[in-house]
Parts: C-alpha cells; structure tokens; sequence
C-alpha cells in the first residue's frame, strides 16, 4: 500500500464526479437525504435540515487534513451540474477498506452507481494500492447488491437479523467482498477479449 499518498481525488468518470463536499451543496445533499425511497435500507434518514446541516459540517471540517482514513465523496452529475449521492471509502488495518454509497432515488437504474462505485474500486487496488475491499447492505436491497455483484465482488456472507429495520423488526445485512488479486484477474480477461475482439 501506498505510505501516506497524495489526494487521489476527484476522480472523474464519463458522467459523473466524486469530489470534496463544498458548503453550497446542502440543497442538493438535503434533496436526496430527506427522500423516503433514498433511505429505505438506510441506517439514517430521512434528515431534517439540521442534520443534513451537522451531515455536511462534519464533512467540511474532516476535509481540512489529509492524510485522513475515511473519504467521504459528493457524488456530482456532470451534465446538471447537480449532487446526486455520495460515496466513501474506510482505510483499515492491513491494506484493506470498506466503502460504501448513497444515490438519489430519480437517478436509480441508470448505471450512475455502478459507474461510481467502479472508479473507486479501481482508485483503491490500481492507485492506493489496497490489498481488499468490501462493504455491507441490506440484504433487501437488491440495487445495492447488484452493483457490488457487477463489481465482481464474491457474497462473503450474511449477517442475520443484524439491524434494527426501519419499519419494525430486524434486517439481515449481506457481506460482500474482493480481493486485489481477483481484480487484476478480471482486468487481464478485459483486456484478453477486448484483444480477441480485435
């Protein structure tokens, strides 16, 4: 792993930015944090202003040092100019890290997620040097799950009644996983058939 690395943000992605949160982003954040389908297999939400206001505070304020071990990125649509979501990345012991995200629910099921959660993933073995990744979800939450399947990461397993659900009762919580070695294995098989394809 890369000791004490540069900021490797912002990543830049056909449609979308991840960058460092600015203080005039609270309506767009405000807009996706106080939707109920947003929040639906979340531990928090939906936010009042207020916490919307402490969510994008503390963010501000975490943003002034580096090297720092959790980078929490606005997820920015390029074309609207607008933030639709955010994503993080937890730096662990022993070259590992979770990562997880948060979208806006009119912008589901456009492959904006996917697209993101790809430049991290690539970000954390191919520039940070990370030895694994993984991250959690409700087991519920199939778009979630989907991303992290289409990532090539394997069901590591799953946490029965894990969480508090939020209509009542308890959730199962799904583990996901992916090792840097599995990654540089789907990168040669890219590169092999987009060669073949030739």
């Amino acid at each position: 792993m890369t000791e004490d690395p540069k900021p490797w943000f912002p990543l830049r992605t056909p449609r979308l930015l991840l960058r460092e949160f600015h203080v005039d982003d609270f309506d767009d954040v405000h807009a996706y944090a106080v939707d109920d389908q947003t929040v639906r297999y979340m531990d928090w939400g939906p936010n009042t202003p207020e916490e919307t206001q402490k969510f994008l505070g503390e963010h501000l304020a975490a943003q002034r040092t580096w090297p720092r071990q959790a980078i929490n990125l606005a997820v920015e649509l390029i074309e609207e100019g607008k933030v639709i979501g955010s994503i993080r990345l937890g730096l662990g012991a022993h070259g590992e890290a979770d990562f997880g995200y948060s979208y806006g629910s009119p912008y589901w099921r456009r492959g904006l997620g996917y697209e993101a959660a790809h430049a991290l993933v690539v970000t954390a073995f191919e520039v940070i040097g990370l030895r694994r990744i993984w991250a959690t979800c409700d087991a519920r939450n199939l778009g979630s799950f989907a991303i992290m399947e289409k990532l090539g990461m394997r069901r590591e397993g799953r946490l029965r009644q894990h969480m508090p659900a939020r209509e009542g009762g308890w959730r199962d919580t799904l583990i996901y996983g992916l090792l840097a070695d599995e990654w540089g294995l789907q990168a040669r098989r890219s590169t092999n058939v987009a060669q073949a394809s030739r």
